[in-house]
């Protein structure tokens, strides 16, 4: 790819050569009696060439200032301005040469050529015509013939582009409307037209490079501002729909359609960067809150309600409500099945459900789609450990308690049981060795489930009574080693002791 200042310097180095030219088709014509103008006009012509075009283009302005029915003056100003990527400033000093000197058909011609690229095309062709009435050269009539068939094209072209737009026909009407830039390359109406084809065929993107180009082609671009903000919102990037309808509102604070949405965009906004931020803090239930109230600012746009759907998945997730956390989830990931972030949440949830075969298959669907994520790994040891532990012994269900119960919801699900399965309950020899078997499994689950280091461990997929899995912990305790234990104590004391017959 070229680089634009390799352009520059290519274009550039033409000059010269150009202006060699143009001082031999007007040697002897006279400038003007002032010889300060013609020093001006001079130097302005070196500098040019020499491509300092800000130091020329001053030189010039001097020139105008000293005299201005110069129609050279403005001519070389012209110049200067399109070598500068100015054309808009190029067309009135071309306007102004061609007003003092009629059948100047080389300023003529490229106003023409100026007025095509902006889509104004029966002022070029007019133009065209023109020139090729005022006795041209060979190189002028060829070019001007040529620039009158191409403005013509375009006519045709843009007027069925048109015709297939009315008639909802957007593939084709984009299709014209691609020939026509490509010579119209300036013209704002075309390039605002073509974005409303992209619109309707679902290709937002395209369609906010083409206003954002427009905005910069009129003096007015406050409708294009709008359109850009408003496709942002639908997209769901509030942030840059925000940004856009600011510059809207900077250059007409009372436009009641940028104003109107501006209101809705900033509320918007805000709610779901205060949601996030409470997220953040760990506020989840708060942060569900703030979320549903999104959902009431703006409940017709589908990105805001899917965005709602799934913080809301990851807000329960995180608060370990488990049963709302797989419901929402799950609603969520049937409409986005490859979601990363709903896979982990859900595959969360799951595990405080202790149902980790689905947690596994969530974190590989996640990995998947994000092989990179250290959390989505951990995630899936994690679940992978669990699940081969839950077909061994599990503390958690042995005292009928969920994952996340409290140290005060694991000592009353103990003492209960202790009392059911107390041996000294049983008289028969065969129940009270069952009985036995398990009092202890009972006392187990207790004395992991409430050291906090213990606990920890188990979570990780490690059972710490276990010799095979322990590293340093205690091996499992026989019955005998439990005579005397008080099921009952807060802390575990040896209040009483078992009798047997």
């Amino acid at each position: 790819m070229v680089s634009p200042s390799a352009c520059a310097r290519k274009l550039l180095s033409f000059f010269p050569f150009l202006l060699v030219l143009f001082d031999l088709q007007f040697e002897g014509v006279e400038s003007g009696i002032n010889v300060d103008v013609d020093k001006h006009l001079e130097m302005g012509k070196k500098l040019l060439a020499a491509g300092q075009l800000a130091d020329a283009l001053s030189h010039f302005h001097s020139a105008i200032d000293g005299d201005p029915e110069n129609y050279l003056a403005y001519y070389r100003r012209a110049t200067a301005f399109l070598a500068m990527g100015k054309s808009k400033a190029a067309i009135p000093d071309l306007s102004r040469v061609i007003e003092l000197k009629p059948d100047f058909t080389s300023a003529r011609l490229q106003r023409g050529q100026l007025l095509l690229k902006q889509g104004k095309l029966d002022e070029a062709e007019e133009d065209f015509k023109k020139v090729l009435k005022s006795s041209p050269s060979v190189q002028e009539e060829k070019e001007a013939s040529a620039q009158l068939v191409k403005s013509d094209e375009m006519q045709r072209m843009k007027a069925q582009g048109v015709q297939a737009f009315d008639e909802g026909d957007y593939a084709t009407a984009e299709t014209l409307l691609n020939l026509v830039l490509e010579t119209c390359v300036w013209d704002a109406e075309i390039r605002e037209l073509r974005a409303e084809c992209y619109i309707n065929q679902g290709e937002q993107g395209k369609a906010i490079g083409d206003l954002r180009a427009a905005s910069k082609l009129k003096s007015d671009n406050t409708g294009a501002f709008f359109k850009v903000s408003k496709i942002y919102y639908q997209l769901g990037d509030h942030e840059m729909s925000l940004s856009e309808i600011r510059e809207c509102l900077k250059l007409d604070p009372d436009h009641k359609d940028c104003f109107s949405h501006y209101k809705q965009v900033k509320k918007l906004n805000k709610q779901i960067q205060s949601a996030e931020e409470l997220i953040q803090e760990g506020r989840y239930e708060d942060a569900l809150s703030k979320y549903q109230g999104v959902l009431k600012t703006e409940p017709n746009v589908p990105y805001y309600s899917a965005l709602v759907q799934e913080r809301t998945c990851h807000c329960y997730s995180k608060n370990q409500q488990s049963t709302e956390a797989i419901k929402v989830c799950t609603e969520y990931l049937q409409k986005e099945p490859s979601n990363v972030n709903a896979l982990k949440d859900r595959a969360e949830a799951y595990i405080l459900e202790e149902m980790y075969d689905e947690a596994v298959r969530d974190y590989e669907t996640a990995q998947q789609n994000s092989e990179n994520d250290k959390q989505i790994k951990e995630g899936l040891d994690k679940a992978q450990k669990l699940l081969k532990q839950s077909q061994k012994r599990d503390y958690y269900k042995i005292l009928g308690v969920k994952r996340n119960a409290k140290k005060q919801e694991i000592i009353k699900a103990y003492r209960k049981l202790a009392q059911q399965w107390h041996p000294d309950n049983f008289q028969d020899e065969d129940e009270k060795k069952k009985a036995e078997k398990k009092f202890i499994e009972i006392a187990s689950a207790k004395e992991v489930l409430t050291d906090p280091e213990k606990r920890s461990r188990f979570d990780a997929g490690e059972d710490p009574l276990d010799p095979e899995s322990q590293q340093g912990g205690h091996p499992h305790r026989g019955w005998n080693q439990w005579q005397g234990f008080n099921p009952f104590g807060s802390g575990g004391g040896f209040n009483f002791k078992f009798h047997y017959n």
